[in-house]
């Protein structure tokens, strides 16, 4: 998303910032979209700071698109070879209509990746995530950012989300093949992971 956490992992990955120092545009592009601007200012400086400017303003290794994920018109079909999204999936209005733009918007044999909260399948160690949910991290959101509200809808869009399997049936439904995910946490977390057809 737009603080650009994962990307900078991928930047850092693939060696962005060491042909950043050559000239020339850069064969590797990483595009960080996001709906709220803000974000996006915050992550464009982060990345300035870690980075340096030449690898956003000189080898174009690094850039940030404010979008929406239900409607990517700023980007033609079949145009990244891989899709990211961490923890922004559950707050989509349309999460259907995200995943056929994803799919849209990847190129044949293009892989799609969400990491984002699930569902615990053990039911013991769901009774200890839900009341450490409902009862815990509202509380600490009261005491550190004197904002329970905001934790306790955290907890609850994380419960009325997708379970895995319901969230990789939608993906397959918006076209995507070889579906998986890896429950990571007892499956507090889950990246779950498709792919375009060749």
């Amino acid at each position: 998303g737009g603080t650009g956490d994962v990307a900078f992992r991928f930047v850092e990955a693939v060696g962005c910032q060491e042909r950043s120092k050559s000239s020339g545009q850069d064969p590797v592009q990483v595009t960080i979209c996001d709906i709220n601007p803000e974000m996006l200012r915050v992550g464009e400086r982060r990345a300035r700071d870690r980075f340096g400017a030449s690898l956003l303003d000189e080898s174009k290794a690094l850039s940030f698109i404010e979008g929406n994920a239900q409607d990517l018109h700023q980007f033609d079909d079949n145009s990244f070879d891989l899709y990211t999204i961490a923890f922004g999936l559950r707050n989509v209005t349309d999460v259907d209509k995200a995943l056929r733009e994803a799919q849209r918007v990847l190129k044949p044999g293009g892989r799609y990746m969400c990491l984002e909260f699930s569902q615990v399948p053990n039911q013991y160690l769901r009774a200890i995530y839900d009341y450490y949910s409902f009862n815990v991290i509202p509380s600490l959101g009261q005491v550190v950012a004197n904002d329970r509200e905001s934790y306790q809808y955290l907890v609850e869009s994380i419960r009325k989300f997708s379970n895995q399997e319901e969230l990789a049936a939608r993906m397959e439904k918006a076209g995507m093949e070889s579906v998986k995910y890896t429950n990571l946490t007892g499956g507090i977390v889950a990246i779950h992971e498709g792919w375009k057809p060749l």
